[in-house]
């Protein structure tokens, strides 16, 4: 367990099974959280008992897409904690589509939601980081991002130029006190992927509790020699 207890960690994409699992690793070292999801209420319904906690967690409503959102929920941090010492970003989702049959509107989207928002929440953070002279910005990428395979070229695509944004960001924040890595995971084992997947081995797949602890990581002091990372994730898969 890392010792969190001085630190704002802020969680986008709180509200999912991974953003979960993730609250409950950074709340459970005693960070003050910052949670973030275009609806405050899924947060609610993932995590009652900590969404409760007003002294150490503030809950956010925000569109990730949206400059000006991004641009208010950092606002909002730094207004109730003075602070934020590290951005998880598990903002993303998932598609299939071969190329033929893929419209540039689904293209787009993909690239949004997996890349866009990443860039959006990381160029927030970047000033009140460097104010402080720290940081740990981490980001959720995908095993996928390392080579294209069929009807997940719009996917791959997307979370490859996550890796290279993580990369960029690592050269030019280095001399700031400020770490940008990411974790690269396999197939997670989710209420979603069960149900969507019901004959695989569930016993190859990494758990959402694994993932959070790589996460839980790169945010701490332990991980600050480590810069431009893309650690894979994988379970036995």
């Amino acid at each position: 367990m890392f010792d969190f207890s001085d630190r704002v960690v802020m969680v986008t994409g709180a509200g999912g099974s991974l953003g979960a699992a993730v609250v409950r690793t950074f709340y459970a070292g005693g960070a003050q959280v910052v949670l973030s999801e275009r609806a405050a209420d899924k947060i609610e319904a993932a995590l009652p008992e900590i969404a409760r906690d007003r002294e150490r967690v503030l809950l956010h409503a925000a569109d990730q897409n949206d400059p000006q959102a991004v641009a208010g929920l950092v606002e909002a941090a730094l207004e109730r904690f003075g602070q934020i010492d590290a951005l998880a970003n598990l903002v993303g989702g998932f598609g299939l589509s071969p190329v033929a049959e893929t419209s540039v509107a689904q293209w787009d989207f993909m690239l949004t939601l997996n890349a866009r928002t990443a860039f959006l929440v990381s160029q927030a953070v970047i000033a009140p980081m460097r104010a402080q002279g720290t940081g740990r910005i981490v980001h959720v990428g995908s095993r996928a991002a390392l080579a294209g395979s069929a009807k997940m070229a719009a996917y791959s695509a997307s979370k490859a130029a996550l890796i290279r944004l993580v990369e960029s960001l690592a050269a030019e924040l280095k001399h700031d006190g400020i770490t940008v890595n990411c974790v690269l995971p396999g197939t997670i084992d989710t209420p979603k992927n069960r149900a969507e997947m019901v004959n695989a081995d569930r016993s190859r797949w990494v758990t959402a509790e694994d993932v959070a602890n790589v996460i839980a990581f790169l945010a701490s002091d332990a991980a600050r020699a480590v810069q431009g990372a893309a650690i894979p994730v994988y379970g036995r898969g």
